[in-house]
């Protein structure tokens, strides 16, 4: 994995670690909720700058990079949108996938049965946004493999949220003290103490490769939306 630095929301920086072949991200525990609303922009911009990446599923076993403890898949709400990210039992963090995360910022969306009916009519198979596999729409509404549903980058939403967050960005020099709590929770970044236990953070499984002769619905609309003048 490759860390890079993003402005927390109280002051200092929360450092992230991402993997581009899982195209996942390790947030340690509290750090998603403390990025600033710059930070989240520029981690839609970093996810965008690598969406050419052929993702890889992650493995049937996740484990924590810092207690080996295997990560347990968790269902939960952002706003109106259902995600799922894989955390620590004993609280060190969790891993989410970009596709995930740009769902938890309200950024894509899954498409409704009608929109997947005049898909048909154009495409026959599409790329899993979040594992990567290929999807056949004229037998699947959504993903065979990890069965997540068809989504794409929505344009309009993608806007309103860049909209609110560059909103939020130049507001945010009141004090928050939902950050300021989440802050002391945390407390100081562990050193990266996992960095001594050997820390590993390769989560795919050997596997075949997808068939690349598929449309990528949110990896192209993230391509067109950053291109935009």
């Amino acid at each position: 994995m490759r860390i890079e630095a993003y402005e927390r929301r109280t002051e200092g920086r929360v450092d992230l670690d991402f993997c581009d072949g899982c195209q996942a991200i390790w947030f340690d525990a509290y750090e998603s909720s403390q990025l600033t609303p710059g930070a989240v922009m520029k981690v839609f911009e970093a996810i965008a700058r690598r969406r050419d990446v052929q993702p890889r599923p992650l493995a049937d076993v996740c484990r924590c990079p810092a207690c080996r403890r295997a990560l347990v898949l968790t269902h939960d709400i952002e706003r109106t949108n259902r995600i799922t990210y894989y955390r620590c039992p004993e609280g060190h963090g969790r891993l989410t996938t970009y596709y995930q995360f740009l769902r938890e910022k309200n950024f894509i969306r899954s498409l409704t049965v009608g929109e997947i009916e005049k898909l048909k009519a154009v495409v026959k198979q599409v790329r899993c946004s979040s594992c990567g596999a290929p999807v056949n729409l004229e037998r699947d509404a959504q993903c065979p493999f990890c069965r997540a549903p068809i989504a794409i980058l929505d344009a309009d939403a993608a806007t309103r949220a860049l909209a609110e967050l560059a909103s939020a960005e130049q507001k945010r020099r009141a004090v928050d003290p939902h950050a300021a709590i989440d802050a002391l929770l945390a407390g100081q970044r562990s050193a990266r103490a996992a960095g001594a236990l050997g820390r590993t953070y390769d989560f795919r499984p050997v596997s075949p490769a997808w068939n690349t002769d598929v449309v990528d619905l949110v990896g192209e609309a993230v391509d067109f939306f950053m291109n935009l003048d």
